[in-house]
């Protein structure tokens, strides 16, 4: 039986190939290196500040048995941290003592630059490890979005008629259902856990990007090429994987990046009625609400998740905002 841990290695391994393949490719076409060499002139801080988040999420991915624990694997990230990197309770960002009880000294002092929470575990050591499921989500989700917004859009688009009513009705149908009660419910019916919270936000988050590619597809099949195409004898998924499907792409990319961070934020708000993933920093926010109420009130754990949380949406959403102007001609700036 293959590890969880060695499978987790592979599949990093795969997105890592995965992405060079893409950067070789984007590399080799003039008009997608154009729009990268564009996008980085445009954003350079923003497209830092999201590589920086993958890093860290494919560090805390790759893991192996070895070193200070012979039996647990441990990831790259675990092991910038001692492996009993842990206090007995709340110390304060760089405390010598608990910070309810300060005659207890601490086996580290001074060295949790972010504090520790409830549990004694390290403020800074859990915020690096919600990268990884931040980008699981976002990323996971997207991935099963966008495929199945692209089946249904594009054949309700092409077809029409019949294929169009049936695909109509059941967009209209998610639509109508308030997100967060069928979100609740799928993850009651599917049980709580990362794979299952990422397919309830795939079955509820594809409804946005189906109606604009059914819309973009509208357009398409009318266009004087696939007139011809149809014409000259084509075939229904020839011409679709020919001349729809390539014509959609920039809407693919943005949609990727522009989806992305709802569905982080969405897990989060699963995390604050009790329903999120574990480790994840809606979780870390969750955990810290009775904090609030504590005399003196403990921040450092609920402003660390929300700072995280804060700066990936944000240089999502800028860099989301670049890759519309760069990608969409309707958009471009002058």
């Amino acid at each position: 039986m293959i590890e969880p841990y060695v499978l987790s290695n592979g599949v990093v391994a795969a997105l890592v190939l995965g992405g060079a393949g893409v950067a070789l490719a984007v590399r080799r076409s003039g008009p997608w290196r154009e729009a990268a060499g564009e996008l980085w002139r445009q954003r350079p801080i923003a497209v830092l500040i999201v590589a920086f988040y993958v890093g860290v999420a494919l560090a805390d991915s790759i893991a192996w048995v070895g070193g200070a624990d012979p039996v647990r694997p441990r990831s790259l990230v675990d092991r910038l941290f001692p492996i009993d990197f842990q206090e007995r309770s709340y110390s304060a960002p760089l405390a010598d003592s608990l910070f309810y009880e300060p005659q207890v000294s601490l086996t580290y002092p001074g060295r949790h630059l972010l504090g520790t929470d409830i549990l004694g575990r390290d403020v800074l050591h859990m915020t690096f490890k919600g990268a990884r499921v931040a980008l699981l989500i976002g990323g996971l989700t997207t991935l099963i979005v966008i495929p199945v917004a692209l089946l249904f859009g594009v054949s309700a688009g092409y077809f029409g008629g019949v294929v169009d009513d049936a695909v109509f009705f059941v967009m209209s149908t998610l639509a109508s259902i308030p997100g967060i009660l069928l979100l609740s419910a799928l993850i009651i019916v599917l049980g709580l856990g990362t794979w299952q919270v990422c397919v309830a936000l795939g079955v509820t988050g594809w409804v946005g990007f189906c109606r604009v590619a059914r819309g973009e597809t509208l357009k398409l099949r009318e266009l004087d090429y696939v007139q011809a195409a149809r014409a000259l004898g084509g075939g229904p998924a020839g011409i679709i994987v020919r001349h729809v499907l390539p014509n959609l792409m920039h809407l693919v990319v943005i949609t990727f990046v522009l989806t992305f961070s709802g569905l982080v934020l969405s897990e989060a708000v699963l995390s604050w009625l009790g329903i999120g993933i574990a480790g994840s920093w809606g979780q870390m926010i969750d955990q810290a609400r009775d904090e609030l109420s504590r005399d003196p009130i403990v921040v450092w754990n609920l402003a660390a998740a929300s700072v995280a949380l804060f700066g990936l949406i944000l240089a999502v959403n800028i860099l989301g905002d670049a890759v519309r102007d760069v990608l969409d001609p309707r958009t471009r700036r002058a």
